[in-house]
This record gives structure tokens, C-alpha cells and sequence, in this order.
């Protein structure tokens, strides 16, 4: 007992240690993580030969589960920023949903940008058209931005390619396209909690709207609306496609080659692959030189994201190979806590130290040993675990988010303005999020 009160010791420690590093010492999140792996796996008492093994263990299996899904995501968002195409969805959007209707059109532009786009990027690209927007119509600032943000953010903390989600995808276990699909569900109850409270709550603040923002430059021919959309769509309906037949399969489907095929290109991998092919339709003549260039910022952008979640690998496999998950779950089998605790794990990493990516990394590493514990082994229970960890991973963003200061800076919003309709917004995401989660594991587990 006393061996297994050391260990969850040790475990809080490392936890605290990695919140205090990436919070307040603002130290990167793959050295904090790799520290705080390789501290667990020296004070655990773990044989020193096995240390570095066991790290580069995490390290590779995290890169061949999902180490492709994030540089193809993150090149794909590249070329939809940088062909305008992002633009020409939300113009597209614009002009079906009309002005009048602001942030719903807002809204629904972040939501379907976000799906390729992370959403620090998207509320950037997008940031000119909102304080467009503002001008032209009667909606203020604090609305026209919360509707945006919390769109984007609902995307970002439950949809794969979102490194974040993904990567508990490829901790725990599951199926990527089905947490994909189940996602973007629950993805939009999520944005229109944060909608509805970005419109109530921000009717009610004064604001005046300042002329000092700077234009967002816009490429000078943007590519039709309807190509636009299909590096986004097709992908989605790809993955959504194999995931439906794979629900009819049959003994004899093996060797049939339109389910062989159908199953190759929905492979996600394989489907991002495709919208990377539709997305070069996007490309003008006279950017045609820029696609080499383009490729390799995808790849750059992408490569501390991937160094980040292969520390995530690193810490929980150190977490496994210590037994420290198992620990854990012995002491809270008797608790019933069923499927909040990744809710509530995730979510106490997310408050404290502000990195979605981080928290739900961070969480996917505590919770996968103790699924059997929970109850939450089954296919099912395993997508609702993850999905359960994502939204956590909404509750709370604030101020040491960087996400927040994103919003606050480009939308030029005080700080206590941010907090009341954005963090709040983000606060009710989650928790409506989770009950809804919760309702489906009371109907389907």
C-alpha cells in the first residue's frame, strides 16, 4: 500500500510539475512533458536501462499512429490559408446566410473552416472579415468574435486531424473515424452553446468599435466557393463512407475490390491525401511557383506539434510501464465516477494550465490504463472516453490559453470583456458537451 501511495504520489507531482512548467515558467510543452516522463521513470524506480527504451517506445508508436494524420492535416490548412479559399468559404457562407445574420454566418464559416484549420489560425484569417462585418452591420465586436472563437474552438478540442484529439485517438486506441464522425456531432451543439451565449452575453456589454484595425490582405483572384469546399468535404465524406460500410461488413466484403477501394480512400490518411489533390485545384497560375514553399511550411508548422504529442507518448508510456494507471484505477473503481473522469481529468488540465492539446494529452496518458475500470473498454465506450477527454479539454479557456489572447488582441476586446462572454462560453461548451456524452453512454454502452 504504502509502494502504490508513492506512485500516485509521484503521479500528482508530475502532473503538477508539468502544469506549473508550461503555465507559469512558459517552458515549451515537449520539454516539460519529456522531463516530467523521465522523472517519473527515475524516482518510480524503474531499472535504468529500461528508461530510455521505454521513452522511445512512446515516441515512435505515437508518430506511427498519428504522426502522418497531423502533417497532412496541418499542409492541407496551409494551402486552403494561402490560396484564399479560406476567404471564399466564409464570402460563400456570407452571401447564403446575409448580413443580417452575422454571426450565424460568422459562425458557420469558423465551423467548417476549422475543420482543416487550427483555431488560432482560422480566428487570424478570419479577423478582417469579422471586424468587416462589425462595420456593416448592427452586431458589436464582443459578439461577432465569441461566435467566431467558440465555433472554431468546438472544432478544434473534438474533431480529428486536431492534434489534441487526435493524439488520445492514438493512445488510447480507437478508431479515428469514428471519433471523427461522432466529433463534428457533437461539434455542433457545442458551437451553438457557445453561439447562443456569445449572443446573449454580448448584447449586454457597451463597446464602441475603433477604426485602427489593419485590413486583411486578401489574394487578388480567390478561388471559386464550391472548390473551396471540397479539400474540406471530401475527406470527411470519405472517411464517413468506409465508416458506414465497415458497419455492413461481411466475410465475403474482403474480397470485394469496391469495398477494398472504398475502404483505401477512406482510410483517413488516405482521405487527407485527397483533399490535398482537390486543394491544388485552388492554386492560380501566378502561385504556382509558391506550392514547394507552401508544402514545406505545412511540414514546418506541423513539426512542433508533433514534438509535443510524441512527449505525450513518451510520458504515458512511462505511466504504463510504471503501472501507475493501474494504481489509479484500483482507487477509483469504488467511485463510480464512470465516464466524467476523463471529463474531469482533462478538464482540471485544461483550467490550470491552459493548452487544450496539452491537457487532453496529458489526460488520454491517465485514462487509458484505468478503461476497464471504468467501464469504458468497448469500442464504443473507448470513442466516448476520447470524446469525453475533448470536451474537457474546452473547460476553461482563459487567461493563460493563448488561444484567449488571440481573440482579446485581434478583436481588440478588453480583457474582463474576453473573460464574461468567451471563457464563459467556453465553460457551458464543455459542460453541455459532456451531458450529452453522458446521455449516449446511458443509450448505446
Amino acid at each position: 500500500m504504502a509502494e502504490i501511495s508513492y506512485r500516485l504520489i509521484l503521479l500528482v507531482a508530475a502532473i503538477a510539475f508539468i502544469i506549473w512548467a508550461t503555465a507559469y515558467k512558459k517552458l515549451n510543452a515537449f520539454f516539460a512533458l519529456l522531463i516530467a516522463a523521465l522523472g517519473v521513470g527515475l524516482l518510480s524506480g524503474m531499472p535504468l536501462n529500461n528508461i530510455a527504451g521505454t521513452l522511445k517506445n512512446g515516441f515512435g508508436h505515437t508518430m506511427e499512429k498519428i504522426g502522418l494524420l497531423i502533417l497532412l492535416g496541418t499542409t492541407l490548412g496551409v494551402i486552403l490559408e494561402k490560396t484564399g479559399a479560406t476567404i471564399s468559404m466564409a464570402n460563400g457562407i456570407l452571401k447564403t446566410v446575409s448580413e443580417k445574420h452575422a454571426p450565424a454566418a460568422i459562425a458557420i464559416a469558423g465551423f467548417i473552416i476549422g475543420l482543416p484549420i487550427f483555431c488560432d489560425s482560422g480566428f487570424i484569417i478570419l479577423n478582417g472579415l469579422n471586424h468587416s462585418l462589425v462595420k456593416k452591420s448592427h452586431f458589436k465586436m464582443p459578439v461577432m468574435a465569441a461566435a467566431l472563437a467558440t465555433s472554431l474552438y468546438a472544432v478544434h478540442c473534438l474533431v480529428p486531424p486536431h492534434p489534441g484529439i487526435t493524439a488520445a485517438v492514438g493512445t488510447a486506441g480507437g478508431d479515428i473515424g469514428i471519433v471523427m464522425l461522432w466529433g463534428i456531432c457533437l461539434s455542433v451543439p457545442a458551437a451553438v452553446v457557445g453561439y447562443i451565449w456569445s449572443l446573449w452575453s454580448g448584447k449586454k456589454i457597451p463597446y464602441t468599435e475603433t477604426n485602427n484595425t489593419e485590413e486583411m490582405a486578401v489574394p487578388a483572384n480567390l478561388p471559386s466557393a464550391v472548390i473551396s469546399f471540397l479539400p474540406v468535404l471530401v475527406p470527411i465524406l470519405l472517411i464517413a463512407l468506409k465508416s458506414i460500410l465497415s458497419l455492413f461488413k461481411t466475410d465475403s466484403a474482403a474480397d470485394d475490390p469496391v469495398f477494398n477501394f472504398i475502404s483505401f480512400i477512406g482510410e483517413p490518411v488516405i482521405a487527407l491525401m485527397v483533399g490535398i489533390l482537390f486543394s491544388l485545384l485552388l492554386i492560380s497560375k501566378n502561385s504556382r511557383n509558391e506550392i514547394t514553399h507552401w508544402l514545406s511550411s505545412g511540414v514546418e508548422k506541423a513539426g512542433m506539434i508533433l514534438a509535443i504529442i510524441a512527449a505525450g507518448g513518451m510520458f504515458g508510456e512511462i505511466l504504463m510501464a510504471t503501472g501507475m494507471g493501474k494504481n489509479l484505477g484500483g482507487l477509483l473503481s469504488g467511485l463510480s465516477l464512470g465516464i466524467f473522469f476523463p471529463f474531469l481529468v482533462a478538464a482540471i488540465l485544461k483550467t490550470a494550465q491552459g493548452s487544450s492539446t496539452v491537457a487532453i494529452i496529458t489526460a488520454a496518458s491517465l485514462v487509458t490504463p484505468i478503461l476497464g475500470d471504468l467501464q469504458l473498454q468497448s469500442p464504443m465506450g473507448l470513442t466516448l472516453a476520447i470524446l469525453s477527454m475533448g470536451a474537457g479539454s474546452m473547460v476553461a479557456s482563459h487567461a493563460n490559453d493563448a488561444y484567449f489572447w488571440v481573440i482579446s488582441r485581434f478583436s481588440q476586446l478588453e480583457t474582463s470583456v474576453t473573460l464574461r462572454v468567451y471563457s464563459v462560453a467556453t465553460l457551458w461548451m464543455g459542460l453541455v458537451t459532456q451531458l450529452l456524452i453522458w446521455i449516449l453512454s446511458l443509450i448505446i454502452l
